[in-house]
């Protein structure tokens, strides 16, 4: 199923845009340097092909993968392949050569490198052979004529030891293009016809692939793929080894790997990442049409759990026009075909190959429902100063955080919240915890952290009354109505003191032991109130019915609250402390 929607994402991203994506038998990669050489294979010169962030720049070429085995590319490859120039190559120090062991090595590793550069050499004439094309028969030539020791008195010579694995080509001198980049060329994709088979994507019968491409993801080997089977260790099905377990044909295999590597490239805006480390999570999204409803999904979800904060721009209004999207899609606003759907792939870095974390398809308008709820879920009155809650992913982790870092959020709690979101589940337990334990330790409780503690309290289970965006007198829970409470007192002590001690002194046993603590604060209430009643007489009988009206509610002061209600707790103290009746004392 999930290879079925990279193939077909492959497919209609080439039927939208021929240029897209590579056709069969080629591929994007990146060549560092080109040697320039003449039609008789005389060597001109090195041309450095590195952009100023000193990679090489994307040509098409053709379709290669290194393997254990050699497996030279046509007319481009690293410099092991294609110049006889790797690490291998590097002499020994005087002081290592005297070492008997370590010249056996660096033999061995230097023999085996330079057998892969006669594998090269050989396929180059191989091809030129069967094509008698004019521009490979310069590239043999080129060997032929050893002109490879002109290389190293070449100015960008040391360019090239600095990094040996670069990739390198050909091109002829006064030419445009590459001549790995020549038409012809196309029909030299390597194929093992030994193995044939009903391919698991097309269901037609054919030459099937014994090793999938690599595509590997952040912290990930770079020989990691997809699909892949260890030889021998308990996966053979029926005396098949290795991809030969899940039968696919070289050209559905090129079209699913080729996807995931445009999904997963550099710049690509259809991924995002989180965690670090084993931690690390690779979410790939993408749409089944073209439609316009299925790209603005695809910019939604990318700017909402995306790390792309612009200096320069407002990200609650960034957040609030990805909220008004979603809302358009589920209301029909922004059409969309009954058939839409839309995918999500989560990907974990494992030890042999990559690990499918998290699989969904879902109708398009279905999943515009879903993350229309996160944003009602979130919803929660703004103080003057933040009318909105940034509701971004990394707004929420920062706000959980030690310090606002993501260096300090639990390593599993960011794919604990993704998934949440995704699936309009109850967010995670960690998440609520943490949320408590920062306010606790910073005895501040932010737009954020409280629209958290909305979002997590409503979307449990069970009979307790909904939490309202703003201040709801109606709630008769002793958490929130012992939360609002101490607001009142806190606010009442700014007016008579212009300082809130009492937050700092009995915040955090007030929300968790209400019994031990409300009698004290209570107390010093009333010193508070003779004290600000000598000024302002009428601010004092305010906050003084304030304090009746919600002490009506609470029959006694509970001995414990709960995690729950401590949560709640918060909540009242936000709420009341953002309530337009008190906020005229707001400090």
């Amino acid at each position: 199923m999930i290879l079925k929607a990279l193939y077909d994402y492959y497919n209609r991203s080439l039927l939208e845009n021929p240029n897209s994506l590579p056709l069969y038998g080629w591929m994007n990669s990146r060549i560092s340097f080109v040697i320039i050489i003449q039609k008789n294979g005389n060597f001109v010169r090195l041309e450095d092909n590195r952009d100023e962030t000193g990679k090489g720049k994307i040509f098409v070429l053709p379709y290669g993968v290194h393997t254990n085995s050699i497996t030279p590319f046509l007319f481009w490859d690293k410099c092991m392949y294609a110049i006889d120039y790797s690490k291998a190559s590097i002499p020994l120090s005087d002081v290592e050569s005297q070492d008997k062991k370590k010249v056996e090595k660096w033999e061995k590793s230097y023999a085996s490198a330079h057998e892969k550069h006669l594998a090269f050499v050989s396929l180059c004439k191989k091809v030129y052979d069967n094509t008698l094309d004019e521009d490979c028969k310069a590239v043999v030539e080129f060997y032929k004529k050893n002109q490879l020791p002109l290389l190293r008195n070449d100015i960008l010579w040391q360019q090239i030891e600095k990094d040996p694995d670069v990739n390198v080509s050909f091109k002829l001198e006064g030419a445009i293009s590459l001549i790995a980049s020549k038409p012809i060329l196309s029909n030299y994709v390597e194929k093992d016809t030994s193995q044939k088979g009903i391919c698991l994507i097309t269901g037609n019968k054919t030459d099937i692939v014994r090793k999938v491409t690599p595509t590997p993801i952040l912290n990930c080997k770079s020989s990691a793929s997809l699909v892949s089977f260890q030889t021998n260790q308990g996966y053979d099905s029926y005396g098949k080894s290795q991809a030969y377990n899940a039968p696919i044909s070289y050209e559905a295999e090129f079209a699913f790997s080729t996807a995931i590597k445009r999904l997963i490239e550099e710049k690509s805006q259809n991924k995002f990442t989180i965690g670090k480390a084993n931690y690390t999570r690779t979410f790939l999204f993408w749409s089944s049409s073209n439609s316009d409803a299925s790209k603005a999904m695809e910019n939604g979800i990318f700017t909402l759990f995306a790390h792309n904060e612009l200096e320069d721009e407002d990200p609650n209004k960034r957040i609030e026009l990805v909220k008004n999207v979603f809302m358009s899609i589920y209301n029909g606003k922004l059409s969309a075909n009954k058939d839409d759907k839309f995918f999500i792939l989560g990907l974990a870095p494992n030890a042999a190959r990559i690990a499918v974390v998290y699989w969904s398809e879902i109708p398009l308008r279905e999943f515009a429902k879903i993350i229309s709820q996160h944003f009602k879920d979130m919803a929660i009155i703004g103080t003057r100063k933040e009318k909105k809650p940034y509701i971004g992913l990394y707004s929420i982790l920062e706000s959980v955080s030690l310090e606002g870092k993501l260096s300090n959020v639990t390593p599993n709690l960011p794919e604990a919240v993704v998934k949440s979101i995704f699936q309009g589940l109850p967010y995670p337990n960690s998440l609520f915890q943490a949320c408590i334990r920062r306010i606790r330790a910073e005895q501040s409780i932010n737009i954020v952290r409280a629209a958290i503690i909305k979002a997590y309290l409503n979307r449990l289970n069970n009979n307790n009354k909904k939490i309202n965006i703003m201040l709801d007198k109606e709630n008769q829970n002793e958490g929130y109505l012992c939360g609002r409470l101490f607001a009142v007192l806190e606010n009442l002590q700014y007016a008579a003191n212009k300082q809130d001690s009492i937050r700092s002194n009995y915040m955090n046993a007030a929300s968790s032991t209400p019994a031990s603590v409300f009698p004290t604060i209570l107390k010093l209430s009333n010193s508070h109130y003779s004290k600000l009643a000598k000024d302002k007489k009428g601010l004092a009988v305010f906050f003084d019915n304030k304090k009746k009206e919600i002490m009506a509610m609470i029959q006694d002061f509970p001995n414990a609250l709960n995690l729950g209600d401590q949560g709640r707790f918060f909540l009242g103290y936000y709420h009341q402390k953002n309530d337009k009746e008190i906020n005229t004392t707001e400090h």
